[in-house]
Parts: C-alpha cells; sequence; structure tokens
C-alpha cells in the first residue's frame, strides 16, 4: 500500500515539473493537451499497473494519461460517495465495488467495444484479472521452528503459529475477503468468526492493511506462514526464494478486477473507451504471466498455475455481502 502511495506520489510530481518546465503547453500525439489526459484511478497491484502501461505506450497513447493508485476500500468509498463527480475519466477496481457503484449512483457508461468473456459481465465492465488467495510459507523458517505445513486455513488457529503468522484485515484490503469467503462458506457464519479469532489471536501485530503485506514478511523472513494472493507466491517462488503456497481445502476464492468509464455526459473523455478497449485487447498477454485465470474467449492457462480447490461464493459478490463479511472480521478480533 505504501508503495501505491509512492508511486502516485511520484507521478503527481512528474506532472507538475512539466507543468513548471513549460511543457504543460505542448501538444499530444492526438492533438490535445496535457490537460485533456485521461486520468485513471486503479486499486491494481504493482504488476497489473505495469501490464496495463505497457498496453497504452505500445497502443500509442504514451503522455496521454496518468494512473492514480489507491488501496481498495480507500478507492470504493470515493466510488460511492463522489459518483459520476469523481475526476478519474477510467477506473480499474474491484468488480463487485463498481457493481455497487454502479447501482447506488449509475456512475459508468456502456462499453462500445467485443467484451468477450467466459461468464457474463455487466455491459459496463471488461475484466482485466482474477485473483485467488493461498496459503503462503518461508520454508526455512517454517523448518527452523519445527513448524508444521499448513493444509487449510484451520490449522492457522491452531497456538502453534502464534508468533509466526500474519494475515491481512479485511477493513482495508480486500485481498482478506478471499479468506473471508473461504471460512463463511466451509464453515458459517458462526464458525467462521470462531477460526478467525484464534487466527487473529495467532497473527498479533501481523494484522496487516496491505494485502501483500503476509508475503513481503514472509520473505523478509520475519514470519513462517501468511495468507495472501496466490499469483504473488507463485512468483516469489519462481524466483527462487524460499517461498511456497499452500491451496487451503476451504478453497481457493478469487475475485475480479474490471474496467469501466466514468459517465460524465458531454464531457466523457473519447480516449478513455479507446484506452480501455487497448487495455483489454492489448494487455491481457502479459496480465495472464501474473493472473494465469483464463477470463476471456481462446485464454486457457498452464495446468502448473491452477490451483487445486477454485471455489465460487454461494452468494453473488456485493458491498453489501463484503460490508456483512467485515462485521464479522471485526467481532473476531481478540
Amino acid at each position: 500500500m505504501h508503495l501505491k502511495k509512492l508511486l502516485a506520489l511520484g507521478l503527481s510530481l512528474t506532472m507538475a515539473v512539466a507543468l513548471l518546465s513549460g511543457c504543460g503547453q505542448q501538444e499530444t500525439a492526438e492533438g490535445g493537451t496535457p490537460s485533456e489526459q485521461v486520468i485513471i484511478y486503479s486499486n491494481a497491484d504493482e504488476e497489473a499497473i505495469t501490464a496495463m502501461t505497457n498496453a497504452l505506450n505500445a497502443g500509442g497513447y504514451a503522455g496521454q494519461y496518468v494512473f492514480q493508485t489507491f488501496g481498495t476500500s480507500e478507492l470504493g468509498g470515493k466510488l460511492l460517495a463522489e459518483g459520476t463527480n469523481l475526476e478519474a475519466d477510467l477506473v480499474t477496481m474491484s468488480t463487485f465495488y463498481l457493481q455497487s457503484a454502479q447501482e447506488q449512483n449509475t456512475m459508468f457508461v456502456p462499453l462500445t467495444f467485443p467484451v468477450n468473456t467466459l461468464e457474463e459481465v455487466p455491459d459496463y465492465t471488461a475484466p482485466i484479472t482474477s485473483q485467488e488467495g493461498a496459503i503462503i510459507v518461508n520454508t526455512e523458517v517454517l523448518k527452523e521452528n519445527n513448524l508444521p505445513m499448513p493444509t487449510c486455513l484451520k490449522d492457522l488457529a491452531d497456538p502453534v503459529y502464534a508468533g509466526f503468522l500474519a494475515v491481512t484485515d479485511v477493513q482495508s484490503s480486500s485481498t482478506a475477503w478471499l479468506l473471508m469467503q473461504a471460512l463463511v462458506s466451509e464453515y458459517g457464519e458462526d464458525g467462521a468468526q470462531t477460526v478467525l479469532h484464534d487466527i487473529y489471536a495467532n497473527a498479533g501485530d501481523h494484522i496487516e492493511t496491505s494485502g501483500s503485506a503476509p508475503l513481503k514478511l514472509c520473505e523478509a523472513g520475519e514470519i513462517a506462514v501468511g495468507f495472501g494472493l496466490r499469483h504473488q507466491a507463485v512468483a516469489a517462488k519462481a524466483e527462487g526464494l524460499p517461498i511456497d503456497y499452500v491451496d487451503p481445502t476451504e478453497g481457493n476464492f478469487s475475485l475480479t478486477e474490471s474496467v469501466a468509464i466514468v459517465d460524465k455526459g458531454e464531457s466523457t473523455n473519447p480516449l478513455a473507451m479507446k484506452m480501455a478497449q487497448c487495455i483489454i485487447e492489448n494487455g491481457r498477454a502479459e496480465l495472464q504471466e501474473n493472473y494465469p485465470n483464463p477470463l476471456y474467449e481462446g485464454e486457457s492457462a498452464d495446468s502448473a498455475n491452477k490451483s487445486a480447490y477454485p471455489k465460487t461464493f454461494q452468494e453473488p459478490l456485493t458491498f453489501e455481502l463484503y460490508e456483512k463479511h467485515q462485521q464479522i472480521s471485526e467481532a473476531a478480533k481478540p
């Protein structure tokens, strides 16, 4: 999360320097000025931002857009509170937040390009990534402390992991919702709260606000076990780090992030739609390198990247359900 804020600050400073140096009067490749740049708000991880940036630059849009990144809860709050008054022209965000924002504010326009997804999606969204959760372990720390390899999320409630565990708070990161969905699906709301209480007790001070924090703590050897995004653990292991991942038997639940265009009436920037299409049509190949789940017709995933227990929550994923699970999480805290 801190890195995302630094990225946003760096982009802002770059724009400020450009204006002070007189570059603000230069025209872009499309004949507009930087004041007409497409503003993109995103909650995406660094890997996704890089892939989207590469796609836009290769598509001829370099210099015609600026990314501003936020945590999921922060950006979700802005969508719900600001609606069509949002500064952004284009948004990439957790799909459930986009759907709730659309229901509340009717703030996105239908996409005008083909969106040939494997599953039906609202006409104002096009998915960019699908992210699954998994248990992450540092194999060296695990061995040094004679800790057993966990096989399920309920194992993380065992006191043997006290002081060796990190998880993410669902109040601040949607990554933790992947854990919440698995617990509620398997053990019911009351059972999930009981298991989560013991997990939180084991995590202690390592109930983190950033979805990537447990992995980073594992990589640093500060903890032995965490819960985070599966694709990030897969990448860390491939780099030769002492990181491994476990698909919990309760299930690998997933969340999608999608692109949407903010409806600003006659002021809607036409380049935003073109850039959204560019991201989907030219960015998916690189996006799938880090987020392997197939989303569009013709896509497939390497069997080595497929999770063992892919599952879908029994209820539609909505902001209201997210809030309900946040309440269960708060009640579970010691």
